[in-house]
């Protein structure tokens, strides 16, 4: 597998804050209610964050050679990581839309925008979380000189 593109993750971000934009001044002007993030979203990205990290420590271990591990455990890992940091620069995009959305307003609803805030830092977290897992799960190269090969 390879390692998550910093072009795919700015692509996914892009597409979330112009989707959550679009999306909530439609309904704005519609009339409804717009979409805002409830706390507890951020609270649980964190949370799956943490838990993502914990799973990818033994194989971070494993690819150090201090124990053996199970390869698809391995890989269920490394695939949850990189599945984490997209959906993670996906739904910090889409926060940042909302909140976008939300101070360009007259009024600016101060508890709408915090939770949005919050939710956009905690989706950060869960890209971080992603791609830090991401790297515990590579292996060192057999070779020492494939290493400095472009």
């Amino acid at each position: 597998m390879t390692r998550t593109r910093p072009l795919t993750l700015v692509i996914a971000a892009l597409v979330g804050v112009a989707s959550a934009y679009g999306l909530d001044s439609l309904l704005a002007l519609r009339g409804f209610a717009v979409v805002v993030p409830p706390v507890s979203l951020a609270i649980a990205l964190v949370l799956i964050g943490g838990v993502l990290v914990a799973l990818a420590w033994p194989v971070r271990r494993a690819a150090a050679g201090e124990r053996r591990i199970d390869p698809f455990y391995a890989l269920r890992v490394v695939v949850l990581a990189k599945s984490s940091a997209v959906a993670g620069a996906l739904l910090a995009g889409a926060s940042a839309g909302i909140l976008l959305y939300l101070v360009t307003r007259a009024v600016v609803p101060l508890g709408s925008s915090l939770a949005a805030g919050g939710t956009a830092v905690a989706a950060v977290l869960l890209l971080v979380a992603g791609l830090v897992a991401e790297h515990w799960c590579a292996l060192p190269p057999d070779d020492p000189t494939e290493e400095a090969a472009p």
